[in-house]
């Protein structure tokens, strides 16, 4: 990793849909071990921005730059390959099969040709502990007994056995309870802490201040304005969400 870089840089990205410019010359960076806010209301381009980190969609114009040196991610194995992994809001997760298959689809263990689930088993209970996820009865239930926090869980306990140093979150608190939200939000600080990047895309700024060391902002494809959590408050980020730009925050 190139000295002092960011962890992932986009330099002035633009990703054109025949007459429409989804995202138009975006900047933006995500340093190690911290947890970046993705704001911006419907339209703004968040899901086109995190798909095109994600190696879903090319970028049409610009740069993007992983540990300080260009990359070009043209499918998602390419961005997992790297560290990225995205957890999308319906998670990707089999309701038919058990949490240790789903943590493992894909990357199941072979041993003497047969699936070695003893190992499986610990390293997912190792994972979920470590992530201080303690709600789940049973690593064997199967992820469709699970309430909406617990699957968020063991979605992201998936990402970090991968050794993602990135974790992509898309509205990871939509349509859940208060105690579910506040079990998901404790598992981004528990990420965070133990050194993965977090991006949090959210609509809920009440998420955002409890888990954001900074926070940037998209209005109609551009990235207006990005920097500290604790440069916004809530009024800021509303005018820059729904005007791309706020009075407030020039007169701060």
């Amino acid at each position: 990793m190139t000295e002092g870089a960011p962890l992932l840089e986009l330099r002035g990205v633009s990703k054109v849909f025949g007459a429409v410019r989804a995202l138009d010359g975006v900047d933006f960076t995500v340093p190690a071990g911290k947890v970046t806010a993705l704001a911006g209301d419907n339209g703004a381009g968040k899901s086109v921005l995190i798909k095109t980190v994600s190696g879903l969609w090319a970028p049409t114009d610009g740069q993007i730059l992983w540990e300080g040196e260009p990359v070009h991610l043209h499918t998602p194995n390419d961005a997992e390959a790297h560290g990225i992994t995205t957890i999308y809001q319906d998670l990707a997760l089999c309701d038919n099969l058990d949490i240790v298959q789903n943590m493992f689809l894909g990357h199941e263990r072979v041993r003497h040709r047969l699936l070695d689930e003893s190992s499986m088993e610990k390293t997912a209970r190792k994972t979920l502990d470590d992530l201080h996820v303690t709600t789940i009865r049973s690593i064997r239930q199967p992820v469709q007994s699970l309430s909406g926090g617990q699957r968020q869980s063991v979605a992201v306990a998936k990402a970090v056995m991968q050794s993602a140093k990135l974790v992509i979150m898309d509205e990871p608190t939509a349509a859940l309870g208060v105690a579910q939200t506040i079990q998901v939000l404790e598992l981004i600080k528990r990420l965070s802490s133990q050194g993965t990047a977090v991006v949090v895309v959210s609509h809920n700024l009440n998420d955002v201040f409890a888990v954001a060391d900074q926070i940037s902002i998209l209005y109609l494809g551009r990235m207006v304005a990005s920097g500290p959590a604790d440069e916004f408050d809530r009024q800021v980020v509303v005018d820059y969400m729904t005007s791309g730009e706020s009075t407030r925050a020039a007169a701060g």
